[in-house]
């Protein structure tokens, strides 16, 4: 019989991965946007968090940093994060970004793949394991726009990717993103069962062992159109009109936002325990 931990979950072998330094890079998606925590620094828990949570457990002197800042575009996110990040030194490195350029007109998916190109092979030149994410194939009033450019830049990240064997997290091909309760009420960030899904996902490409257990909800009610109706309604006040009126004033959501985790640091403090957390 395996070994467990307090809790009953299996135990974690401390040599079921090879990193000691985890640093993200990215937007929203990869700050947490969505996935409220305020016990988390930054007050929001996310993929990444999670993903660190698992990757800490059995080893004590892992370490994690997020340098994350929602509403950033990749040349900023290059700009600004890139050297902090190759400066901290880490063995583990991931990448998201692109999405909110391909949201806004004009974004071309090819001189995208290009910076990008560049710049996973400089966070992969010391040996780091470079970790990068494709757009999720998504029906949502936001997203389902741009398939096609979604398309186009996931085929070249592929290309990358090879080109500097990192790894691809493929939320394309996951299925459960379909579902709308993996999403925030913004219809543009995920919620935390879809921070949670992606989590795992992420461990599996990596394959790491973790404790992130599937959850499968019941089948949503069907609504009438009355009902969908009075919700895009709702959306387009209390959310479209609002990111319409910030790029006309040429603002972001994150002007004046520092990230959560500037530096490496261990994710479970003393008075947090490494217990396991779904």
């Amino acid at each position: 019989m395996s070994a467990t931990d307090p809790m009953g979950h299996p135990a974690v072998d401390e040599q079921n991965h090879p990193w000691s330094r985890y640093v993200a890079l990215g937007d929203s998606f990869t700050e947490g946007i969505g996935d409220p925590e305020p016990g988390s620094p930054g007050g929001h828990r996310g993929w990444a968090d999670r993903v660190a949570e698992e990757l800490s457990r059995g080893h004590s002197d892992f370490a994690y940093a997020n340098l994350a800042i929602r509403g950033r575009l990749l040349q900023q996110i290059l700009d600004q994060q890139l050297a902090p990040c190759l400066a901290l030194k880490p063995d583990l490195i991931s990448i998201s970004a692109g999405g909110n350029d391909l949201i806004r007109p004009g974004g071309d998916p090819d001189a995208l793949a290009e910076k990008l190109d560049d710049a996973v092979g400089r966070l992969s030149a010391g040996g780091a394991t470079v970790v990068l994410f494709n757009g999720p194939d998504t029906g949502s009033t936001v997203l389902g726009r741009i398939r096609g450019k979604v398309a186009i830049y996931n085929e070249n990240l592929r290309t990358v990717a090879a080109r500097h064997d990192a790894v691809v997290a493929d939320m394309w091909s996951l299925r459960e993103l379909a579902d709308p309760r993996m999403w925030d009420e913004d219809r543009l960030h995920f919620s935390p069962l879809g921070h949670h899904t992606i989590a795992a996902m992420v461990l599996d490409a990596l394959n790491v062992p973790h404790q992130l257990e599937p959850y499968t909800p019941k089948p949503l009610p069907l609504r009438n159109w009355r009902e969908a109706r009075t919700g895009d309604l709702v959306w387009a006040r209390e959310y479209l009109v609002p990111w319409v009126i910030r790029r006309i004033r040429h603002q972001s959501s994150g002007d004046g936002v520092s990230p959560k985790r500037p530096m490496p640091g261990p994710v479970f403090g003393p008075a947090d325990p490494a217990v396991p957390r779904n």
